[in-house]
């Protein structure tokens, strides 16, 4: 009774005004810190990886980096367009377009093959990352000669602008996602504890919570660059196990309120619930952010700001519990004991507490358990991996543009623009770096390559060899006439990796080649992640394993946890592939199937779920271990143990399925898939391993769960007092 957890919430119960007020004045100080010193974005070299990446790096060496662009098309509003007219107009949009600052240069103008549209494509200055915050400017140069010229039709695209549309569209999915979870997870609350008052306690620390976080990640980006997802997954994260440790910690204060009758202080309440749930909270804690971790070692920006996002929320989300949680129960529970006081008074009978009872429904659904473990562990296990056999049939790739909502008006642009102009698709950048003197030979070697490349269909013909000042690193520039998540421009990105390079410069003595572009960026990036993905779990499986070794004392324990983790990681992949991967749901779940997997979903799963499920586990198997402390049987004790936290599992399991399913509203297809294939993941952590395949497998082991240690019963140990010198309510 006197651990951190259990100091801490002594502290706050007996200041509980000093504890509130501190804890709003840490928000706003992480809000104020971190907006004045702002959020470091990650740049374009963060984003480098594999042969693509060290092609860029070399082009960048050499100042020929690829520039971002923006394309506007000129064409009639109705019937054909005028030639005259709309060369006029792009020579106005030219002229306009070359005044402004963020303009680097403007191509002459280009007509399709059919006569119907004319291009003007303006290259902008700076880096890729930097160009959605130039495009307004652009946008307003095209409408104002869109207005002085109405019979025309201008529209512009580019990866600036459909970045800016993406943007746009997350912020207005993530509000209608907003709307949704807050309403239902206060509904959900309200049914768990019959209060709107209490209800209201996990969501409000939650979003204090969830403040907090934001302002620390703006400080922590200038550790870790942001790639502009750390405030997503702060939401998504935070509010999942923001409400999930309150809960946890809320039901228990609730239970030994019920089981004390009154006879104990709220204070004494307090830290009773802080000395049980305060240290799951804690090690589950622990536990998502030492998992998330992980994701560091994929050498990866996007993990990376990924797990900076989800390990600064959960540590603040454990602070919340241990600090502003004691604080609001205590002065809750002040208030119910004055209201009780005032009945007394009034000679009106005490009002009778809630009860905490098990509840007839999780008796009925462990009943299976208790009699017939076997079954119950196999039936389950093996429908799991029923639904883990599709993932035989994966198939991993980097999300590419083209797969972007077409509701994005840029997106409906560029369709037009690659209907019109299939030349300007896909663009192969082969970068060669080499001595000065090797020059002329590196030029000659990348005029052979656009020789052999003009007799390839694959091919669209190249562009000048651009060199460098120090005549060391040349650029040449090869056109592809399809869609670059297409197979023919795969293709055309192995003959060129594979063949063309090898037989042209690759004859060069001392040269260093490499290919870039948006094929070989979509290539290279899952073929990275893959190589990671071997590291990266068996960390996370050390690390799980380790931690339930360390919270349990329990090998056993240990092995149990990381098989069933990636029992349910494996199904829920698998539903995900059944799902994702066909066109059935199409409709149902308002998306387009890219035929494929985000590259970044199926390890972002195994390590957030590993992480979240570690927060069941160490909840259920306290319960257990607190029952064989006492000196329950180890078969009773699962059974009780489970009984009396399924409840709140099962709680705050529909509370965190309610924030990932929240996800599959919104367009971007990869957050799609996270979303889904979180919610269920965690259904099937909560409603199938915890009470199911969990409680049988315990009960078969009887004794032997927690080997090789053996948990002390509490009639060889001296009873734990609490603050008053009285026995704990478990205890007496």
């Amino acid at each position: 009774m006197n651990s951190l957890t259990v100091r801490m919430a002594r502290r706050s119960a007996r200041h509980p005004w000093r504890a509130l007020v501190g804890w709003l004045v840490f928000v706003a100080l992480c809000l104020v810190v971190g907006g004045a010193v702002g959020t470091n974005e990650a740049r374009t070299a963060d984003y480098r990886v594999g042969e693509a990446g060290r092609a860029e790096a070399m082009a960048a060496e050499g100042g020929l980096e690829r520039r971002s662009t923006e394309q506007v098309l000129i064409s009639a509003r109705s019937g054909t367009v005028d030639g005259p007219t709309a060369e006029a107009a792009a020579r106005d949009l030219t002229a306009r377009m070359r005044k402004l600052p963020e303009v680097a240069d403007v191509a002459a103008p280009l007509w399709s093959d059919d006569g119907r549209i004319l291009m003007v494509e303006v290259a902008l200055k700076g880096e890729e990352r930097d160009a959605g915050d130039k495009v307004d400017a652009l946008m307003s140069q095209t409408s104002a000669v869109q207005e002085s010229r109405p019979g025309l039709l201008l529209e512009q695209t580019g990866s600036p602008s459909t970045s800016k549309g993406v943007d746009q569209q997350r912020d207005d999915d993530l509000a209608l996602s907003e709307k949704i979870t807050l309403p239902v997870t206060l509904v959900t609350l309200m049914i768990v504890f019959g209060s709107v008052v209490m209800a209201a306690v996990p969501l409000l620390l939650a979003l204090s919570s969830i403040a907090a976080a934001i302002g620390l990640s703006m400080v922590v980006s200038h550790l870790s660059p942001d790639v502009g997802v750390g405030t997503n997954v702060i939401l998504m994260i935070g509010l999942a196990v923001g409400v999930d440790y309150t809960l946890f910690h809320l039901k228990r204060e609730r239970e030994e309120r019920a089981r004390s009758g009154g006879r104990l202080s709220t204070e004494a309440l307090v830290e009773l619930a802080a000395a049980t749930s305060g240290r799951a909270v804690v090690v589950s804690g622990l536990a998502v952010a030492v998992s998330t971790a992980t994701l560091y070692l994929a050498s990866d920006v996007i993990f990376s700001s990924l797990a900076t996002g989800t390990i600064v929320v959960t540590l603040v989300a454990v602070a919340s519990s241990l600090t502003a949680l004691p604080a609001l129960l205590t002065v809750l529970g002040r208030r119910a004991e004055r209201r009780a006081r005032r009945r007394a008074e009034h000679g009106k009978p005490p009002r009778r507490p809630a009860r905490e009872g098990t509840g007839r429904i999780w008796t009925a659904l462990l009943r299976p358990a208790g009699r017939h473990p076997l079954a119950t562990l196999c039936v389950p296990v093996l429908a799991l991996l029923a639904l883990a056999l599709p993932l035989t049939g994966l198939k991993i790739t980097e999300m590419s543009r083209d797969t972007h909502s077409r509701e994005i008006p840029a997106m409906r642009v560029y369709d037009r623009l690659n209907e019109a102009f299939p030349e300007q698709r896909v663009t192969h950048d082969v970068v060669v770096r080499a001595d000065a003197p090797r020059g002329r030979e590196v030029t000659a070697a990348l005029r052979e390559l656009v020789r052999l490349t003009d007799k390839d269909p694959l091919f669209a013909g190249g562009s000048r060899i651009d060199t460098s000042a120090d005549h060391r690193i040349s650029v040449l520039r090869l056109r592809t006439p399809y869609l670059g998540n297409s197979p023919q421009a795969r293709d055309s990105l192995a003959h060129l990796r594979d063949e063309y390079l090898p037989a042209t410069v690759g004859r060069i003595a001392g040269a260093e080649y490499g290919v870039s572009g948006d094929v070989a960026r979509y290539a290279d990036y899952p073929a990275h992640q893959n190589s990671r993905i071997p590291l990266v779990l068996g960390a996370l499986l050390l690390v799980t394993f380790a931690m339930t070794v360390y919270a349990f004392r329990s090998v056993v324990l240990g092995l149990i946890g990381v098989a069933l983790n990636l029992l349910s990681a494996a199904a829920a992949l698998g539903l995900l592939v059944l799902v994702f991967q066909g066109t059935w749901a199409e409709g149902l779940l308002g998306f387009t199937s890219t035929g494929s997997i985000g590259s970044r979903v199926p390890l972002f799963l195994f390590v957030i779920l590993f992480g979240l499920s570690m927060d069941y586990q160490v909840f259920v198997v306290s319960r257990i271990r607190e029952a064989v402390l006492a000196g329950v049987p180890t078969r009773q004790a699962v059974l009780d143990g489970i009984r009396t936290s399924a409840s709140v599992v099962t709680s705050a399991a529909v509370v965190m399925t309610t924030v990932f399913v929240s996800f599959v509203l919104l367009h971007i297809i990869e957050m799609k898939q996270i979303g889904f294939v979180l919610a269920s993941a965690v259904l099937l952590d909560a409603f199938v391993v915890r009470v199911m395949i969990l409680p049988a497998a315990l009960l078969l082991l009887g004794e032997a769960t927690w080997w090789p240690s053996r948990p002390v019963p509490a009639e060889s140990a001296e009873p734990a007092t609490d603050v008053r010198g009285e026995l704990p309510a478990d205890v007496r």
